[in-house]
């Protein structure tokens, strides 16, 4: 059976209708929200002198929705999308199909929080999102003071500020699927220094069978000013215990999604992440600034990797340390002129331990495993030295000119500590699997990678903006180093971008504020899997090329009613993509085909409603749109896409009690957060997305 055809709901003909109804601006989306950025050169600026696509997520947002998953908050931005996999498990699809590849980079205060070469697709659960400041998605590649992995783009979560009296705040939640979640947050300032402590405590026994899950998330920030120096410290923590979830076939997807194969820690994983950084600024001059900022980062995860439990099944234990120092001198040579330079140093070492293990089954539940023996037990140090610099000036009166260079050179010293053989015998699989493994070695990885930028305002509250930036991403050190069946997996490339992107915003009327991008990205020597009689390789393979618009209008229609529209549509293309796969191998050419997993149009509509009536309360309705895409590189079936609608209601009692529901999916709608198929294989896999949930809240402040 097709996994369907057509498009989705007609988008124009929606909005159209959609517009007959109301009129515009927001209170939703971004006027809501602060204008003022910092990713970009880690300095408060306005978005508008900024040449690049950025949507910021402020705290009364961030509080509005409450979300119980990354997702909820960021796909409100254009061109975002993440899904869920379960707990807070997801895949990413910024400019970019939904992909586990290290394309985004994920920062914290606006320092990664993990080095280049350790990414992980599921990372943002490390971030204590729900109590944040605010929260910064940047679409395509970023500036000359970011490197390896900021190729689709960054999401940068901003920690809580102390407040300036003592102030408490609790949040209480209870759920569908037994969901609990405490948010506390307390803090305050006297004498130049402030504190603010935060803690998330979720539970969740998961919608599928045996897919529990809980974090425990702290976080402590400490702020002092003196005279002309400044300092932030920030202590997180956060602990992920997460259950495995199993893909669907497609009978079970649409009569059973409950059902996970998954039992007995099968494809569980337990994550630790702990950072810890302090920034220090110093003004040296009226003109000039120096930024230092030394940060620590301790991670372990112990987990079996869900997506080998058929073909390679097996529990590791990857851990790694990063010292590293992040610096910035900031000199105003002028009133219009502004030259940023520093140096980026990260040391990371890390070590990676893996046994072969056997599942245990009953029918087709995998109901638990047992270790057979090492397959893997390596080091590896990996340092990163990375000097840029960065020059913006207004060249005429409304013209703002930027141009960046950054160089990142990365060497990682190997050592393989495992003398046995490279093949064991998987009872579970009645067959031997191969386990290449590396000499011992240096590898060295360097990149030039130039940003340049314009900001044109050609009229009053309108401008334009024009960027190119060149972007990359190193092989990470498990592709290269946990070579499976692929042989020379230490000779890998960096996955390399070139973007082009033009974007227009403004103020066309109170009641409507525009963000409009065009963008087009070409992309060299991807890192993919492909599985043949071999087994399963991962190669550089060919070039895709990437094109999209996006566009963002929001307002207030009336001084109790506003709205945010998000849309965006892609299209990706394989222009040189020829590969050998599948049992038996086959020369497969997709030259000219749509890339697979790469949604064609996501969409996004809020609109919230606050009585003058009824003071206090404010009800908001959400439409989430996934547009179809296809499942594999043969563009032989596609998803159809899906359309959810959410609904959330609040209200203030008095200035400390407030409380709140919200429903996802409140129609029960029947999608899958992703779906793919390998070439070769016959059925499509699904991921089955969360049935009509209820929440109800209690937020207090005193």
């Amino acid at each position: 059976m097709k996994i369907i055809t057509n498009t989705p709901c007609h988008l124009l003909l929606t909005l159209s209708l959609l517009s007959q109804q109301i009129s515009a601006n927001s209170t939703l989306a971004d006027e809501a929200m602060e204008s003022i950025s910092v990713t970009g050169t880690r300095e408060h600026k306005n978005k508008d002198v900024l040449a690049e696509s950025v949507q910021l997520l402020n705290e009364e947002i961030i509080q509005q929705i409450s979300a119980s998953h990354p997702s909820e908050l960021i796909n409100q931005t254009a061109g975002a999308h993440i899904n869920n996999l379960g707990g807070e498990g997801h895949m990413s699809a910024i400019r970019q199909p939904i992909t586990t590849r290290g394309v985004y980079l994920f920062l914290e205060d606006s320092i990664p929080i993990r080095p280049s070469g350790f990414f992980n697709h599921n990372a943002l659960y490390e971030v204590n999102i729900p109590q944040s400041r605010q929260v910064e998605v940047i679409k395509g590649p970023g500036t000359a003071l970011y490197g390896s992995e900021a190729i689709g783009g960054m999401i940068n979560a901003l920690s809580r500020k102390p407040p300036e009296e003592f102030t408490t705040r609790l949040n209480a939640e209870i759920g569908s699927f037994g969901w609990k979640r405490l948010l506390m947050s307390t803090g305050s300032s006297a004498h130049q220094q402030g504190v603010n402590f935060s803690i998330n405590l979720t539970q969740s026994d998961g919608y599928r069978d045996a897919s529990d899950y809980d974090r425990q998330s702290t976080s402590f920030r400490w702020d002092s000013h003196f005279d002309q120096v400044s300092t932030k410290t920030l202590f997180t923590y956060t602990g992920v215990n997460q259950s495995g979830m199993s893909p669907l076939s497609e009978n079970d997807y649409l009569n059973n999604p409950e059902k996970n194969t998954y039992h007995g820690d099968t494809g569980f994983r337990e994550v630790s992440a702990f950072r810890l950084s302090t920034e220090i600024d110093i003004s040296l001059t009226d003109n000039q600034a120096l930024s230092v900022i030394p940060f620590y980062r301790h991670n372990t995860m112990t987990m079996s990797p869900s997506w080998m439990v058929t073909y390679d099944p097996n529990e590791r234990d990857i851990k790694f340390q990063s010292y590293g120092l992040l610096t910035k001198y900031r000199w105003d040579i002028t009133p219009a002129m502004q030259w940023l330079m520093g140096v980026d140093l990260d040391y990371t070492p890390s070590t990676f331990e893996e046994t072969a293990v056997n599942h245990t089954k009953i029918d087709d539940i995998y109901t638990g495993f047992t270790p057979i023996s090492t397959s893997y037990d390596y080091d590896a140090e990996q340092q990163a030295i990375s000097p840029y610099f960065r020059l913006e000036s207004e060249w005429i009166e409304n013209l703002i000119l930027s141009f960046g260079l950054r160089y990142d050179y990365f060497a990682i010293d190997y050592k393989d500590n495992y003398t046995g053989e490279d093949s064991l015998f998987i009872d579970q699989l009645q067959r031997p699997v191969t386990h290449y493994r590396p000499e011992d070695q240096s590898l060295t990885f360097t990149q030039f990678s130039p940003k340049f930028g314009m900001v044109y305002q050609y009229a009053d509250f309108h401008n334009l903006y024009l960027n190119y930036r060149h972007a990359f991403s190193t092989p990470s050190v498990t592709t290269l180093f946990r070579s499976g069946t692929t042989k020379n997996s230490d000779e890998l490339k960096p996955i390399k971008a070139d973007s082009y992107e033009i974007g227009f915003r403004g103020e066309l009327a109170p009641w409507l504020d525009y963000e409009l991008a065009l963008y087009h990205m070409d992309i060299t020597d991807d890192i993919v899997t492909i599985t043949n009689d071999t087994g399963r390789n991962k190669v550089n393979a060919g070039e895709t090329e990437h094109q999209g618009v996006e566009l963002t209008v929001k307002g207030d229609i009336t001084d109790e009613i506003a709205y945010a529209l998000a849309y965006s549509h892609t299209k990706q293309t394989y222009k040189s993509f020829t590969y050998l796969c599948c049992r038996p191998t086959q020369t497969i050419d997709v030259n000219g085909n749509k890339v697979g997993k790469a949604p064609e149009s996501i969409g996004n509509l809020s609109l919230l409603y606050t009585p003058t009536a009824i003071d206090g309360l404010s009800l908001s309705a959400e439409w989430a749109h996934l547009g179809p895409y296809y499942v594999d590189e043969t563009n032989l079936e596609k998803y159809k896409g899906h359309d959810l609608w959410h609904l959330r209601a609040a209200y203030q009692i008095n200035e400390m009690i407030a409380v709140y529901l919200r429903s996802q999916n409140i129609t029960d709608e029947r999608y899958s957060t992703y779906t793919s198929r390998s070439v070769g294989k016959d059925e499509a896999t699904y991921r089955a997305g969360m049935p009509r949930t209820f929440t109800a809240g209690l937020r207090l402040a005193f």
